[in-house]
């Protein structure tokens, strides 16, 4: 489970920050802080995998919060990782956060899908990261890729994100592995559409390909969210 803590001086944000994480498979939320104190506080306390931190707090500033963390033991400072969530567009502000290892920076206001989109990128870069072994240029490359994606996703030609959220809606809420025609179905698109869509989502790491073998013929694609 990736262990995550919301810190956000807004109530009514962080409530909706909170249930948005608890949705998620393979997420749960260690707490909910309000104030830069109490947020390094329970940082501390409960040493979460991931705080997704406001950079507006009412005692200091996200960053504040960071840099004291950083600051800290090296067993300390390494334990946990950083989702910036904040309306401040200061450029300056965002490079601080970049410089004090923020995986991502998300904007105010944002739809939650843009949040659910980082997080799951997010579980697949950890799982990535927690393998062992050498790795290759591609790797890195991609693990960078999926913790801070280009604008517009960096969707191959002819791809819309519109669409790959539809795609990915129906294998999130899928009991189980699909086909490319049971996708098709349940979306609305069509069977070559689909295909094309679920090779796009194996390939960013949040859907992943089987095989399954009858009796006689081909053996069937399968797609699974893994995310």
């Amino acid at each position: 489970m990736i262990r995550v803590l919301v810190v956000d001086d807004d109530v009514r944000v962080a409530r909706n920050h909170r249930e948005l994480v608890e949705s998620l498979p393979g997420f749960t939320v260690v707490g909910v802080a309000h104030t830069a104190a109490a947020g390094l506080a329970q940082i501390r306390g409960h040493r979460p995998d991931l705080v997704l931190l406001d950079l507006h707090l009412p005692d200091a500033s996200g960053i504040s919060v960071m840099r004291t963390l950083r600051a800290a033991t090296a067993d300390e400072a390494r334990r946990t990782d950083f989702l910036m969530i904040t309306a401040v567009r200061d450029i300056a502000q965002v490079r601080d956060a970049l410089h004090g290892g923020a995986v991502h920076y998300l904007l105010k206001p944002f739809p939650l899908s843009a949040l659910r989109d980082q997080l799951e990128r997010y579980a697949v870069a950890r799982r990535q990261m927690d393998t062992e072994g050498e790795t290759t240029q591609q790797d890195v490359d991609r693990l960078f890729g999926l913790l801070r994606p280009p604008g517009g996703r960096s969707l191959p030609k002819g791809l819309t994100a519109a669409t790959v959220d539809l795609v990915a809606g129906v294998l999130r809420a899928a009991d189980g592995d699909l086909s490319a025609s049971d996708v098709a179905e349940r979306s609305g698109v069509s069977r070559v559409t689909a295909r094309r869509y679920l090779e796009h989502l194996c390939a960013d790491g949040r859907a992943e390909l089987r095989m399954r073998y009858g009796s006689a013929g081909r053996p069937e694609h399968r797609y699974r969210w893994v995310a």
